[in-house]
């Protein structure tokens, strides 16, 4: 593998899969919803042979706690959010 191919795809993980799961969970208003769709289209790219890298691994693992801390964050605050104006 090419050096800047990893170096493009360890950005990639180390962003795009928390990106995803606050994108699903704005989309679906379910933050467990949006970690599942994002591990599916993980585990899919695995499947397909573009992650073969553990320290890849290790960053789309990252990226994914890091995207489901703040979706849960998000999700509890619109909670809360909406809580005050039914009050």
């Amino acid at each position: 593998m090419d050096i800047a191919t990893l170096e493009t795809k360890l950005m990639l993980a180390l962003f795009l899969p928390g990106l995803l799961v606050v994108f699903f969970t704005r989309v679906t208003f379910h933050h467990l919803v949006g970690l599942a769709l994002t591990i599916a289209l993980i585990a899919a790219s695995v499947y397909a042979g573009y992650t073969h890298n553990w320290i890849l691994y290790a960053a789309d693992a990252l990226s994914l706690t890091v995207g489901f801390w703040y979706a849960t964050r998000m999700v509890n605050r619109a909670k809360r959010q909406e809580d005050q104006v039914d009050e």
